[in-house]
């Protein structure tokens, strides 16, 4: 059976953090996933992880973290026992407009990933919807990032790789042998969850989830996290989500 993960940032609004980290393994979950939200405190981090009897395997890092204070995200991932390390965004300021500005943009991540990789992580990429929206010459930036440096992961945001107007059956295709990790969520029809930002439990929105569970299990892909941008209630969400996912 599938060991799932959850992205804690699904529950940043439902603290305190110990009290989700009882409900997740009650549910059935065995794994986390960081953010920088509960990095505080490593050890503290450790100890409630360890007496909920979950693991983090992968924790998300931002851009200038990575860059300024690696030797920091290398003692946080050690600590916490994680094996992936994901840059998971960059705001709009930095987001590049042409071909050569995310092959560039991807370089930048890998060398600000080779303290990262050199102490034997796995480390990548994690995509929103902007990555996916075609540049002014047809062509589409993710894939600059990724051909621009092959030692880069991907954690494949699969909802997001939608919502970007892109099909993730054909991204996971393309560059499937990258996949380290991938989110698992969902999309509600259109109009419906305005108060969620449009998500939906997974199992229950416009995702082919049955599909692209088949799909994924060509790739080397052993990361599996559920997630949620805004539910309104992070105990449903994650019930409901594994509930279905254990149907895939």
């Amino acid at each position: 059976m599938t060991a799932f993960s959850y992205q804690l940032y699904s529950s940043r609004e439902f603290p305190p953090l110990e009290d989700t980290l009882a409900m997740l393994r009650g549910l059935g979950y065995e794994q986390v996933e960081g953010y920088g939200g509960v990095y505080g405190d490593p050890a503290a981090l450790r100890a409630a992880l360890d007496r909920n009897g979950l693991a983090m395997p992968s924790g998300h890092f931002g851009l200038d973290m990575l860059e300024d204070n690696p030797g920091k995200v290398i003692e946080i991932a050690r600590i916490a026992g994680m094996k992936a390390v994901f840059c998971p965004h960059i705001g709009p300021e930095l987001r590049p407009d042409s071909a050569a500005g995310w092959a560039d943009f991807g370089r930048r991540l890998a060398k600000a990933g080779e303290p990262i990789m050199k102490a034997g992580f796995t480390y990548g990429w994690h995509n929103h919807d902007f990555e996916l929206r075609a540049l002014a010459d047809g062509s589409v930036p993710l894939a600059h990032l990724l051909d621009a440096a092959p030692e880069l992961a991907w954690e494949a945001d699969i909802a997001w790789v939608a919502r970007g107007g892109a099909d993730p059956l054909g991204w996971i295709a393309r560059y499937g042998d990258r996949l380290a990790a991938v989110h698992v969520k969902d999309i509600a029809p259109a109009g419906e969850k305005a108060d969620e930002d449009g998500w939906e439990d997974v199992g229950h929105g416009t995702m082919p989830w049955t599909a692209i569970w088949a799909t994924l299990k060509n790739t080397p892909v052993d990361i599996f996290v559920m997630e949620h941008d805004k539910p309104s209630d992070h105990e449903r969400f994650a019930r409901r989500s594994i509930e279905a996912a254990r149907s895939f």
